[in-house]
């Protein structure tokens, strides 16, 4: 969940793309003089890519940037905290928390805040996930400076005063009102209850009713002084930025937070096969979303079960394509009208995911389209084709250099990868490893996770006509012609 204020310059476009074609080919030469000039092209190509270069300070905060020579740049906090570390008592405190930091410092009122980002021409932003809170700011690379200050003076002077509370109070209570109207967003919140039951992972980023209505300053500033911690927080920086002034600005703004702190690893959040339906035959369209238990950011099954999701794809009936669609479940999708849209999905965690389907359906197809569905998830398992995953790894990696297109996305992506992984992965890197997999790689990885599991249903809407549960559980096996 994010909050914003303004609006900020036009972003750059980062020196960091190159065109996949220009790496693909390099793998057509042929042995022998043609071998050292792709060795040489690709080693040109390495020098054209910007480092990321990460500065550890005394008290454990991690300093990571990338500098891109552009004349706006993006700079934010990435904290290793949300709501999987919350309980049930306090549930909904990390959103709560975001939704305050623009409302005011013992510097800065909230109105001096908003006027001068606008002043700026600069962007301010925040958003809450399950796993980690961001707070971050577009702005021109010369007003780096107080970008740096601002993002300092909003986690670690915000005000948090009553009145500002009452008024967010309200604020989220309506936020969770319009969430409630999208369906997908409830969908996924109830396949996370069923899928981890009584865990913090089952409970939603924005919190019950009852919690909004009751969280006090305390629990806010409990919550800082619990988690807002050096070595649980990346200052991430892309675009035009000077990495040793980041480190200068970093000691200077940040050097006084504490570099220690307890139970650091998030709750463990145990994996249940099981199901939610809420039926109300009202709806126009069931929306329905079944996963599996997958694997967390880190660990080595990931990258297949990234090229097993581009594999199954996405579908919209805006889409067209026909036979010639490369996913084979959007071809059947498209010619048998069996939904209105479906996309598959691959949500990673610390230490656990959910890997699978959401689907919006006419009651009327929904039984084919779990079939089918399943039927892909098989083959997965036991027949998919060398040019099936080529082609997959291919459009993986283009869909990730695509969505690093400007310093905001780069930012993102630093900031996160530092994170899960402690390190910012190179692209070359993680090109090789999605070259790497093959079709056995596929089909063995797909059976370890996929075959025969007990899944885990979300399903709202006019459901009459979806499978019980067993019978569902029941195709994680058996196929029918």
């Amino acid at each position: 969940m994010a909050a914003s204020i303004r609006l900020c310059a036009s972003a750059g476009k980062c020196l960091l793309r190159r065109s996949l074609l220009e790496r693909n080919n390099l793998k057509i030469f042929t042995p022998g003089a043609h071998r050292l000039l792709a060795t040489q092209a690709a080693q040109q190509v390495a020098l054209n890519v910007p480092e990321t270069k990460v500065t550890t300070l005394e008290n454990g905060l991690r300093v990571a940037s990338e500098d891109s020579g552009l004349s706006t740049c993006t700079v934010g906090l990435w904290i290793d905290a949300g709501s999987r570390y919350e309980n049930e008592r306090n549930n909904g405190t990390a959103h709560f928390l975001e939704h305050m930091a623009f409302k005011g410092t013992r510097k800065r009122s909230q109105l001096d805040l908003e006027l001068e980002i606008e002043n700026m021409g600069a962007h301010l932003n925040a958003y809450t996930s399950r796993e980690q809170t961001v707070y971050y700011a577009k702005a021109f690379s010369k007003d780096l400076p107080r970008a740096v200050e601002i993002l300092a003076d909003i986690i670690q002077n915000s005000t948090l005063g009553e009145a500002e509370i009452e008024r967010e109070r309200g604020v989220i209570l309506r936020e969770m009102q319009e969430v409630e109207t999208n369906l997908q967003e409830v969908v996924f919140d109830y396949l996370h209850a069923t899928a981890y039951q009584s865990t913090a992972l089952g409970r939603t980023i924005l919190g019950p009713t009852e919690n909004i209505k009751t969280i006090n300053r305390g629990d806010l500033v409990e919550y800082i002084t619990s988690h807002y911690k050096g070595p649980r927080i990346v200052l991430a920086a892309a675009g035009g930025v000077a990495h040793n002034e980041l480190i200068d600005l970093a000691k200077y703004h940040f050097g006084k937070l504490l570099g220690r702190y307890d139970n650091g690893a998030p709750p463990a959040c145990p994996f249940t096969g099981s199901e939610i339906r809420v039926r109300d035959d009202k709806m126009p369209l069931a929306h329905i979303a079944v996963a599996v238990e997958a694997v967390g950011w880190s660990h080595p099954d990931t990258i297949p079960l990234m090229v097993a999701n581009t594999l199954i794809g996405n579908w919209d009936r805006s889409f067209g394509g026909g036979v010639n669609l490369s996913s084979k479940l959007a071809q059947m999708a498209c010619q048998g009208n069996l939904c209105h849209s479906f996309q598959s999905f691959n949500t990673c965690y610390t230490d656990t995911g959910l890997w699978g389907l959401y689907m919006v359906c006419e009651p009327a197809t929904i039984k084919d389209m779990m079939h089918f569905t399943q039927k892909e998830w098989m083959s997965l398992c036991t027949s998919v084709s060398e040019g099936e995953v080529a082609r997959a790894k291919n459009l993986l990696k283009t869909n990730m250099l695509l969505h690093l297109d400007g310093s905001t996305p780069i930012c993102e992506d630093i900031g996160r990868q530092m994170l899960c992984y402690s390190r910012r992965i190179p692209f070359h890197e993680l090109e090789t490893r999605i070259d790497a997999i093959d079709a056995t790689t596929i089909k063995d990885v797909c059976a370890k996770y996929i075959f025969n599991k007990a899944p885990a249903i979300a399903a709202v809407g006019p459901i009459e006509q979806l499978p019980d549960y067993n019978q569902i559980h029941s195709g994680m096996v058996w196929m029918r012609n």
